[in-house]
């Protein structure tokens, strides 16, 4: 599915969001994905665009969107206790990518809420650090926002080839 997500997100992250369900359907079986990864793309993408309003309802004075009255926007001072459940789908390596992109600057709790609930949301078991970098840009893309060029170049390089210094 991650494959799928990334061809979206190079042929159509220059629109405000992406095509019709129907379109992209056909568009990706025209290039080759398989029907199944195709169905479980935009299912997820779908969930995004549905949890991207939910928390844009933070921005500004007022809500744009209900919320359950549990659902607060986090203050600056509070931290984020993830469920073991959490802990063993994103892993320490996943974890501490989003506390890094929080610490940043790069990633607001709302967005860091919906990361989470994207990368819980996604099929397979735990979740592995380049597909949680395909999240958080999918993430961005959702709220309309592009990321600032470090950050780009950080979450779309491959470390592996990285010499440390």
């Amino acid at each position: 599915m991650f494959e799928v997500l990334v061809f979206v997100y190079e042929n159509y992250y220059a629109g405000e969001s992406y095509p019709e369900a129907a379109h992209l359907k056909r568009k990706l079986n025209a290039v080759g994905f398989e029907p199944d990864e195709i169905g479980d793309a935009v299912t997820w993408l779908n969930g995004l665009n549905t949890a991207a309003r939910g928390s844009q309802g933070f921005a500004g004075d007022a809500p744009k969107v209900a919320h359950e009255p549990w659902l607060r926007e986090p203050q600056p001072t509070s931290t984020r206790i993830y469920s073991v459940f959490e802990q063993r789908q994103l892993g320490s390596q996943c974890l501490g990518y989003l506390s890094f992109l929080e610490s940043a600057g790069v990633l607001s709790a709302p967005m860091r809420e919906v990361v989470i609930d994207r990368a819980l949301a996604a099929p397979g078991g735990s979740i592995e650090l380049d597909d949680l970098k395909t999240i958080v840009l999918m993430v961005f893309w959702s709220f309309g926002l592009e990321p600032g060029e470090l950050v780009l170049d950080e979450l779309c390089d491959d470390c592996e080839d990285r010499l440390a210094h």
